[in-house]
């Protein structure tokens, strides 16, 4: 617990969303929008502005980012009380029903929370971290001639994201006064994901009050694309008018502007192993042995023990079989991949070089993303990686090591899927791409590092190691201390 001590650009995400009801925020990942945002609520809670606040976020986000900030700042937020409305609807309905100042929801459940609670809705401030997900909406605030208003679909896309937004529109400006969108992808997948977020905050005022008269004003349709789909591409006046327009209602936050870009910006994100695999985790810790899905898992010797754990907290450990002259492997839980599926979206269409560190990691991350996953050991995929083709590039840091460049031309991203104990080896992923390479390039940006860590693992020892310059021993042995 300690007290919150803003970062030199944390208050200007505070102020903006104090000077305004309805806000987007446009601040990266790692930039503290969290932190800025419950200092804003603070105050907001303090001088009776609002009652009640709803969080809206991945299910990650929304179960422990929210909490972890508040409570990690409790020495200056501890006043406010939160609850997650995320789990069974037993577990919902207690947060949505009891006292707590602000609720925490995943995307996922918001045609729940609205199908139970759009009537008597409880909040007059909804917060939406990652708004970009609300990019679907297709609606239309239509007039009867007696003067009702109603919304009407205009168009949607048969989408979980857009029945999702459309089932949030419905309280979005009847019955909420404030209203925050948090994202550091406004435009993710081009200039048309500006419409459904500014709905949200200005009811089309600025961008039309359709979905259709938006592209029609602001687009053209690709020749030859399928009528029902129609693709649609930005007129040359596009991009500079929407920005224009949404100005008045977005602030941007560009962490160039007040740090020294020649270090990387370095973001941790925490991820809680389920039960079942933190208890096949806590096995092989204590006994040196576990069971994953049927298979043995076995460290054949103590010496071994510390790489079986970063398996598993990694999300797959090795068996003893050899398939094609590859190790089998067991999956022992997919946490990781849903913080990675963040990572992504955050760093909007420019790929993010991804560190991994054993083969399991590199064939769950295909499986999942597919053709946009380029495996770099490959001559094809280096090559395609190359031309800025792709979302995520995978490497193993030892194979990224010389010889490896040009990546830099459109990656300053990168995210460590797994961990390892050694500094020297673990380096060789952030040189590829990073601040030395960027200024090489001509590049005038910032290099963000994210490291996903398995909570209450030997992971966070490892990071510990990386960071300081504690032993490997002495790191092991603190990792281990706590395990059961």
């Amino acid at each position: 617990m300690s007290r919150y001590k803003p970062r030199p650009w944390q208050p200007k995400i505070t102020n903006g969303i104090l000077a305004h009801k309805r806000i987007n925020i446009l601040a990266g990942m790692g930039s503290g929008k969290t932190a800025g945002t419950l200092a804003a609520l603070r105050i907001l809670f303090l001088f009776g502005e609002i009652r009640r606040v709803l969080i809206v976020g991945p299910k990650l986000v929304a179960q422990f980012t929210w909490p972890e900030a508040l409570d990690t700042f409790r020495e200056s937020f501890g006043h406010m009380t939160m609850a997650t409305a995320v789990g069974t609807p037993e577990v919902r309905h207690a947060a949505v029903r009891g006292n707590a100042m602000i609720v925490t929801i995943n995307f996922e459940n918001l045609e729940w929370l609205i199908d139970n609670y759009g009537e008597t809705w409880p909040f007059d401030m909804v917060v939406v971290d990652e708004s970009t997900k609300l990019r679907g909406l297709r609606v239309s605030i239509q007039t009867s001639k007696s003067g009702k208003k109603w919304l009407r679909g205009d168009g949607e896309k048969n989408s979980q994201g857009a029945s999702r937004a459309r089932a949030l529109a419905r309280v979005a400006h009847t019955r909420t006064d404030r209203w925050v969108n948090l994202t550091g992808t406004f435009v993710l997948s081009g200039l048309t994901a500006a419409w459904g977020q500014s709905w949200f905050i200005d009811t089309g005022r600025e961008l039309g009050n359709s979905y259709t008269g938006f592209t029609r004003r602001w687009f053209y349709a690709v020749p030859g694309s399928d009528p029902a789909r129609q693709q649609v591409e930005p007129l040359p006046f596009a991009q500079e008018q929407i920005l224009e327009a949404i100005r008045p209602f977005t602030i941007s936050v560009d962490l160039k502007d007040y740090i020294d870009i020649a270090e990387p910006v370095l973001n941790h994100i925490y991820v809680d192993l389920p039960p079942k695999a933190m208890q096949q985790y806590k096995e092989m810790a204590r006994d040196l042995l576990t069971e994953i899905e049927g298979t043995e898992i076995e460290a054949l010797a103590a010496g071994a023990k510390s790489q079986k754990l970063l398996q598993i907290a990694s999300g797959a450990a090795y068996t003893e079989e050899v398939v094609n002259g590859e190790r089998g492997w067991v999956l022992a839980h997919d946490e990781k991949i849903e913080a990675l599926k963040s990572v992504i979206e955050e760093a909007a269409g420019s790929p993010v070089l991804v560190g991994v560190w054993f083969k399991s990691d590199t064939a769950r991350i295909k499986k999942v993303f597919g053709k946009d996953a380029l495996d770099l050991s490959k001559d094809d995929d280096l090559a395609a990686a190359k031309k800025g083709k792709g979302l995520l590039w995978m490497g193993h840091p030892l194979s990224l090591g010389h010889g490896v460049d040009g990546l830099q031309k459109h990656c300053h991203t990168v995210c460590y899927f797994s961990t390892n104990w050694h500094v020297e080896d673990d380096t060789q992923l952030i040189e590829r791409v990073g601040p030395t390479r960027q200024m090489q390039g001509g590049f005038d940006r910032a290099v963000t590092v994210h490291r996903i860590i398995a909570r209450g693992t030997v992971e966070e020892a490892a990071v510990a190691r990386l960071t300081t310059k504690i032993s490997v021993q002495q790191a092991l042995i603190e990792g281990l201390r706590n395990t059961a």
